[in-house]
């Protein structure tokens, strides 16, 4: 059986829990994370330990063996013992967690500058899981996508990002240099409509009653691949839609719909210097200036890195129909 505990952790609570992300969650990783140890653990075994798509999560014979056995070591003492763990000297880490499309390089290589004997660990997680990472002490601080439950929480907004719409290249919304959410008000929106209110206000499918259903464990970059296949469309930030560029899509700013933010968060029982360097580091501060926190940390910072908004905002065209509401600009040629 393989020995590596970690693992076998990793795999008793995916035995446990109805799916991959709760099992994640309470655990305190990234659900990719959890994926990476199970793959691992699954090749050590030589077969497959979960039955794939099924939901909810549901055991190989395999894995069933294994599940036994699992609980029976981990419920067994460190033969190491706890001692040895203790006493061997730790180097001193600060670990950031980010969301996807959050740039770290800038910020870490002043990091690195100010801070030459403290290693910066940069974890990405899911803006599911953001929370969930700072909560259980899975990161110091982390960079997250707002709104998030503030409650217990000292939450910094940064800057924040244009929306834009992803769709395939010879889709009719390419043609503009921005649209509104009217103008998308009859496609299929393939992530939750709470996430773009918006457009949920206006949505032709949630109005008739006709939305298909939609799988709400799906990564920006499933969805955006069934954007490909043209069965829908997403409404993201802009980093997310550069992040997953391909040469078949385009994506386009939805002037309508609100800015998404980004903000750093941390838990205020577990702040350190460290904590305070880091804030002070993205707020653009010297080594010899304040490190402090600031005394309402729920009011908006001043604005980094804030994403140039359309001078100009256009209508669009909505999929599959022809012309385009008043306002547009003129379309791109080519």
């Amino acid at each position: 059986m393989p020995a590596d505990p970690r693992q076998l952790r990793h795999f008793v609570a995916v035995a446990e829990q109805p799916s991959f992300t709760k099992a994640a969650r309470s655990l305190g990783v990234a659900r990719t994370e959890l994926s990476r140890s199970l793959a691992a653990l699954q090749e050590q075994v030589g077969e497959p330990l979960v039955v794939p798509g099924e939901q909810p999560t549901r055991l190989t014979a395999a894995g069933e063996a294994l599940l036994t056995q699992a609980r029976s070591a981990l419920a067994e003492p460190d033969p190491r013992g706890s001692e040895t763990a203790d006493d061997a000297p730790r180097e001193q880490t600060f670990t950031v967690g980010y969301v996807p499309g959050v740039t770290l390089a800038k910020w870490s290589r002043v990091w690195s500058e100010r801070m030459p004997t403290v290693p910066l660990r940069a974890v990405g997680v899911e803006v599911a899981e953001q929370v969930d990472a700072l909560r259980s002490g899975r990161v110091d601080v982390c960079l997250v996508r707002l709104p998030v439950q503030r409650e217990g929480l000292s939450v910094v907004r940064l800057y924040e990002e244009v929306p834009v719409v992803v769709v395939p290249k010879d889709h009719p919304v390419a043609l503009f240099d921005a649209v509104g959410v009217a103008d998308l008000a009859d496609e299929h929106l393939l992530q939750d409509p709470d996430t773009v209110p918006e457009w949920r206000d206006v949505a032709s499918e949630l109005r008739t009653g006709e939305r298909p259903t939609v799988a709400e464990e799906l990564t920006d970059a499933q969805r955006i691949e069934l954007v490909a296949a043209g069965l829908g469309i997403v409404v993201v930030p802009q980093s997310i839609a550069r992040l997953h560029a391909r040469r078949d899509l385009v994506y386009r700013p939805v002037h309508d719909v609100a800015p998404s933010p980004v903000a750093l968060a941390w838990v205020p029982e577990r702040n350190s210097d460290l904590v305070e360097t880091f804030f002070g580091v993205v707020k653009g501060r010297t080594a010899r200036s304040s490190r402090g926190a600031d005394p309402a940390p729920a009011e908006p910072a001043p604005r980094a890195g804030r994403t140039r908004q359309p001078q100009k905002q256009a209508g669009g065209a909505r999929g599959g129909r022809s012309g385009a509401r008043g306002g547009a600009r003129k379309p791109r040629r080519g």
